[in-house]
């Protein structure tokens, strides 16, 4: 039996995550439409949840998220990190080729940098999936992704305690 303690339960609202804790996001330029929907979801949770410093930094596509991510992580000053973009597919492979190293170079940036990263990259078939996964309230995965930015810092910290 593992000693290892459950995940944390996500922060509840106006908890304060970690004094002075830095978060950044990463947000694509590419379908603005739905990126800024996902930025909003993110920047209420940050909010509720007592976080005061979030950086943004735009990029061009989802292909450029883990580039920006890392340069971020390398320079040590952010507790968690969170990638914001937005893929819709169309009648040609490009979205499986982009879709699959954008999530592949978010993977291996958190795992080098041991660094919390929420993936907040829609991959939808249509503008309607994106719209309904970035409107306001609880589907949207610029929440998700701060939400689980937050408890990954919080369980990060717990384990090295």
């Amino acid at each position: 039996m593992s000693d290892v303690r459950p995940p944390s339960p996500p922060p509840s609202p106006g908890a304060r995550t970690a004094d002075g804790a830095r978060y950044a996001v990463v947000a694509a330029r590419y379908n603005p439409q739905v990126v800024e929907g996902l930025l909003k979801g993110c920047r209420e949770v940050f909010a509720e949840c007592g976080v005061v410093a979030v950086q943004v930094v735009r990029v061009p596509g989802v292909f450029e998220l883990p580039l920006a991510l890392q340069w971020l992580a390398r320079t040590e000053r952010f507790q968690g990190l969170v990638a914001l973009g937005a893929l819709l597919r169309g009648d040609t492979a490009h979205f499986d080729l982009v879709a699959t190293a954008c999530a592949r170079g978010i993977e291996v940036v958190s795992l080098e940098s041991s660094l919390p990263i929420g993936f907040g990259v829609l991959t939808a078939h249509t503008m309607q999936q994106a719209r309904e996964r970035s409107g306001a309230g609880p589907k949207n995965r610029g929440r998700e992704a701060a939400l689980a930015t937050l408890e990954m810092v919080r369980l990060g910290a717990g384990l090295r305690g």
